[in-house]
């Protein structure tokens, strides 16, 4: 089934099944072999805490179905930053997309400065929530092929694409008055 042009919700999970954070809504807008493109505007975002907030500019999510990685493109004017998820092969389970969460994030600033975030979390759940050292290896080589992939500003990581799919998006889903 293709998922293009539904609105579905995304779930992020932690290795022990509990739910870690959702997102009310986004718009898929492409449905690939390898990935899923969903746009999200002002989506509300419940925390595993029950913490509420919203999104404040558009995003650009990205979720492959084969790699541990997604990535959300954060537009605001021009610059471009990005968000990357360590985790699970992305899956769609009836209206939503669901993923498993592995702590660990890599942020890709406008201008190309990056920084590796939550270590410290990583570490803790791998050994309260036992990691498998096939998820671990998994991780470690994930996050290898997000630096190499950012380096080689391969997709998603090309801004003028990402700007270019959010405005397919306004141009295909949203009236103008």
């Amino acid at each position: 089934m293709n998922y293009e042009g539904r609105w579905i919700r995304i779930q992020a999970y932690k290795h022990d099944g509990e739910l870690h954070r959702a997102w009310s809504h986004g718009l898929v807008l492409k449905d690939r072999t390898d990935y899923l493109v969903l746009i999200s505007v002002r989506a509300s975002v419940v925390e595993r805490d029950g913490r509420k907030w919203h999104t404040r500019e558009p995003a650009v999510f990205v979720f492959f179905k084969k790699e541990w990685l997604n990535v959300i493109a954060m537009l605001k004017d021009e610059e471009v930053s990005y968000y990357v998820n360590v985790a699970s092969p992305a899956l769609i389970d009836g209206n939503c997309i669901k993923y498993i969460d592995y702590d660990l994030d890599i942020k890709l600033f406008p201008g190309g400065t990056t920084r590796l975030l939550d270590e410290n979390e990583y570490e803790k759940h791998a050994s309260s929530l036992e990691y498998s050292e096939d998820i671990k290896k998994a991780l470690a080589h994930s996050v290898k092929h997000i630096y190499a992939m950012i380096e080689k500003k391969e997709f998603p990581f090309i801004d003028v694409e990402m700007h270019s799919l959010y405005n397919e998006f306004i141009k295909r889903y949203t009236k103008v008055s």
